[in-house]
């Protein structure tokens, strides 16, 4: 028989959301996807607990945030290096680790990476909406108490309570698999869209010119800074945008669309990040600098493939 179990929110912080794979089957209602904006450290996040890689997680962006325990319980962290202590001990990301009642879990300042991820076994309790608990603020979708909205100080984040069981072996991601997120970016990209469309030197930039991070991100789109690229094509019909797409606004600096993003856009597109390379980026603060690279289908799902198989698996 299992019970339930709860952190308590003590402090807030700017953004912690519950974030499940993602909303889908709803893009003809205008709903995005939502979903972890790094779906690499989430999937380890659950990998290291022995869950589906489709149990929320929570997205801790930024950091300021501080949660007391209720009940003892296992969790993992992964993804960014938000200054974590336990107790006012520290505790480094990308490992599995034990909380018990009255601990005290905080997150400082970003010194790596931008969003870290926390699970917990069998996935935090949230809110349904359309088949899906990841938290959209902008649609008022999913979330841990519904409508989208993030944690606040005073709530509770509730857990199905386990009896003990077995997780896997691994306690820490090895170091081979853990990213780097103080290097330079380097986003693979499939041509796509309207790329045909864009001149000859601007292609030649794009890929050989370094680009860096705007201040204007957030789950909807981050935007690049760098040289102007142009585009022939001064008209087009709106149509669908994928995660990942690379839009090119009028003056020429690319907006890659993230988890958030709008169903449709009618700015030509150079063309789609990989899978990988929009996690890498969801992980880039203000500044970072960041290379395109072009690459193609079969090269993006060879590096899917690759990277589910080394999750471990009870």
């Amino acid at each position: 028989m299992s019970r339930a179990g709860a952190l308590r929110v003590e402090q807030a912080g700017p953004l912690a959301l519950l974030q499940d794979a993602g909303r889908f089957g709803v893009r003809h209602l205008g709903m995005t996807q939502g979903g972890p904006m790094d779906w690499y450290a989430a999937g380890w996040a659950n990998a290291l607990l022995g869950n589906a890689q489709v149990a929320p997680v929570l997205e801790i962006t930024i950091g300021g945030l501080s949660l007391v325990a209720e009940t003892s319980t296992t969790l993992s962290l992964t993804g960014a290096d938000l200054g974590a202590t336990v107790n006012g001990q520290p505790l480094t990301p990308w490992q599995r680790f034990e909380l018990h009642p009255g601990d005290r879990l905080a997150f400082d300042l970003p010194r790596a990476g931008m969003r870290a991820y926390l699970g917990i076994p069998g996935g935090w309790q949230g809110e349904t909406s359309l088949g899906s608990v990841a938290c959209v603020t902008r649609e008022g979708l999913g979330g841990h108490k519904g409508g989208g909205r993030p944690l606040e100080s005073g709530d509770r984040l509730a857990f199905p309570q386990q009896e003990p069981g077995r997780f896997p072996a691994e306690t820490h991601v090895p170091n081979a698999q853990r990213m780097d997120y103080q290097q330079p970016a380097r986003l693979g990209l499939i041509p796509g869209g309207q790329a045909a469309r864009f001149d000859g030197y601007s292609l030649y930039q794009a890929f050989n010119r370094q680009w860096t991070v705007d201040t204007r991100t957030d789950r909807m789109g981050i935007r690049l800074t760098g040289p102007e690229l142009v585009c022939r094509h001064t008209a087009m019909i709106s149509e669908g945008i994928p995660a990942g797409a690379v839009q090119v606004p009028a003056d020429g600096q690319p907006i890659c669309l993230m988890n958030d993003r709008q169903t449709i856009g009618g700015y030509p597109r150079l063309g789609t990040l990989t899978p990988l390379a929009r996690a890498r980026l969801a992980q880039c603060p203000a500044g970072h600098p960041v290379h395109l690279r072009a690459c193609g289908t079969g090269s993006a799902q060879r590096e899917w493939r690759h990277l589910f198989f080394l999750w471990p698996h009870q």
